[in-house]
């Protein structure tokens, strides 16, 4: 079967969003994975429900499926990335997580994306760790319910250092949460080496929600561009294939904002090299 593929825009940080969507869509691929940030369809922009009826025409002429993304870096804090989340200290903290991945549902059913994905956030110190657990609980109960309300997956990735960081910690998670589905970024097995990358995809197949591939490092948390690393890519797109995988596999290469019109085209021919 063949795969589709996509591009996350924060491998795009430096390029306006429509320049970066039509240079993946030229480059041949079948989608994006659309990182919400300030300059990238701003989530909190007072005419947002304009912005995205405009982008979901840019993307249906570009031919562009989606994957909505909500892993901004300073788009809730100026001074302090990616806070806060799901299990911050404060109440207003969370509930304002809570309504920023309500408002990326929202824009994921005004795009017709196939899922909206995203993490706990990293535990701060001094915090019982039960009443954390409990905070995350109760973030995502209230996610699951607004999802369902929208007709949208919502994607759990699990992310080194943070509260749930490997594929065991999300099935323990799945169990009190049974409508969340799994964003499984494969490099992020190699950084915990909890299971083979492509031994998730076969083990966890009824659960995968969205899937991102780059090439990592064992143990190292560094997106790296493809033939630079330590990821078994030909085993992931075999396992992907296997599994008759048909959403998007997007690849995220956060770290090449500066060359990403080099990046995009390099990183569709590599994948497409091997899936030939």
């Amino acid at each position: 079967m063949s795969l589709r593929f996509a591009y996350n825009t924060n491998g795009a940080a430096n390029h306006r969003l429509d320049d970066a969507l039509r240079l993946i869509a030229e480059a041949g691929y079948d989608g994006v994975a659309l990182t919400l940030d300030h300059h990238h369809l701003d989530p909190f922009a007072n005419a947002w429900e304009r912005e995205t009826e405009r982008v979901g025409r840019l993307l249906d002429t570009l031919r562009l499926g989606s994957v909505i993304e909500t892993g901004a870096r300073y788009l809730l804090d100026p001074r302090v990335k990616h806070e806060p989340t799901l299990i911050a200290r404060d109440a207003e903290g969370r509930a304002r997580r809570v309504a920023f991945l309500c408002r990326a549902l929202d824009i994921a059913a005004r795009l017709g994306s196939e899922t909206v994905s995203f993490w706990a956030g990293v535990p701060q110190a001094g915090i019982d760790h039960a009443a954390t657990r409990g905070w995350l609980d109760d973030g995502l109960a209230r996610v699951l319910d607004y999802a369902e309300a929208v007709g949208v997956d919502a994607s759990f990735e699990p992310e080194p250092g943070m509260l749930i960081e490997t594929v065991g910690d999300y099935a323990a998670l799945a169990t009190r949460h049974p409508r969340l589905r799994l964003a499984l970024d494969t490099g992020h097995c190699l950084v915990t080496q909890d299971i083979a990358p492509e031994t998730a995809i076969r083990d966890y197949a009824a659960a995968i929600g969205t899937v991102a591939v780059e090439d990592m490092r064992r143990g190292d948390h560094t997106h790296l561009p493809f033939g630079q690393g330590d990821m078994d890519m030909p085993a992931v797109l075999a396992a992907l294939r296997e599994i008759g995988y048909r959403r998007l596999v997007c690849v995220e290469l956060s770290r090449e904002s500066p060359r990403a019109h080099q990046a995009i085209p390099e990183a569709i021919d590599y994948l497409k090299g091997i899936a030939a």
